[in-house]
């Protein structure tokens, strides 16, 4: 095994490396070609007012990189609304669906300070459990402990890392994970069954991501393999993912020292609460749908709802769906 010392310095050196050739957490911006029209809309107009949090920092916002994800609630008649003010009972009210993506402390904020105030996670416990429905989605670090006071009120504990797992050849890791029937990682539940058969969903491209305990009662709805890993920061990944490509001796010693194993946890979660309805998902980027920019020169990749050959687009309005009560 390294020596403490080299491994951290491995590890500042890759980051570096890795941060200076691969911004893609920069360059990534809503793709301007999606096609949020929906041919079959669940609602004719003024359905059931879904709010996507804004007012906490978030990552993903309604005119943001989620934008797309508005546009095809939108087009699915949902009356989509940005959420602009502290979360409390009164401003839930005329809430059916409350959507939390990647939320953050505020700005000069010490680092594991919670996203939301005790009586902000109180506010959405409480009116959950009153037949509220909330779309909860926290990615891998910083965002899971910035959500985790939040989550812990439904149960559900956070990794708050970055989850990754062996490519099959076992010569690379991989974090951009397919939950699919095939490979026996999908869970059993409405949101894959759809309406009807032209809404089920088979297969799902999550892009990185963190672990989630699993609730008594919860209904996995995206399952981690039994080789899956979680590392506590993005140093950390990179430090692995060098010295597996590499082959190095190092490397088991490495994989050791700086992750866990996470097999049988899960990246997206189903529950009822009380009278409401909870979905939890340890990814945000499945339900965008954006165009990542990176390399030198630079390459272009979709990235969500827009990445051809998997489901994510009906997932998202399968999700909803279920959340609104159209599938039981």
């Amino acid at each position: 095994m390294l020596p403490t010392g080299r491994i951290a310095g491995l590890a500042f050196m890759v980051a570096a490396i890795t941060f200076r050739a691969d911004p893609a957490v920069a360059q990534q911006t809503s793709d301007p070609d999606f096609d949020a029209s929906v041919e079959n809309p669940a609602y004719a107009a003024n359905g059931p007012v879904v709010v996507i949090d804004e007012a906490h920092a978030n990552f993903h916002t309604s005119t943001g990189r989620y934008q797309p994800f508005a546009e095809l609630l939108r087009s699915d008649g949902y009356t989509v609304i940005p959420g602009k003010t502290p979360i409390h009972r009164d401003a839930l009210k005329e809430t059916d669906v409350l959507v939390i993506s990647n939320a953050l402390p505020p700005p000069g904020a010490a680092p594991g300070t919670p996203a939301f105030t005790e009586l902000e996670s109180d506010a959405v416990a409480g009116w959950v459990r009153e037949g509220g429905s909330l779309l909860l989605i926290a990615d891998h670090a910083p965002f899971g402990s910035a959500a985790e006071s939040l989550g812990r009120r439904f149960g559900v504990t956070m990794g708050k890392g970055w989850v990754w797992d062996f490519l099959e050849s076992g010569a690379a890791i991989e974090t951009r994970f397919v939950t699919s029937s095939e490979n026996g990682l999908l869970g059993t539940h409405p949101v894959f069954r759809g309406r009807d058969a032209s809404e089920e969903v088979t297969s799902l491209k999550a892009f990185s991501g963190q672990s989630l305990g699993i609730p008594s009662g919860a209904t996995v709805l995206m399952k981690l393999s039994g080789t899956a890993r979680e590392v506590r920061n993005r140093a950390d990944l990179e430090t692995i993912r060098a010295a597996v490509a590499d082959r190095a001796a190092t490397a088991n010693d490495l994989i050791e020292e700086l992750s866990d194993p996470v097999g049988g946890r899960a990246q997206g979660i189903a529950m009822t609460f009380g009278a409401g309805r909870v979905v939890v998902l340890g990814e945000a980027a499945m339900l965008s749908a954006q165009v990542s920019t990176r390399g030198d020169p630079p390459r272009t990749a979709p990235m969500g709802m827009n990445v051809p050959g998997y489901d994510n687009r009906q997932f998202v309005l399968n999700v909803l769906h279920w959340l609104s009560r159209l599938l039981n």
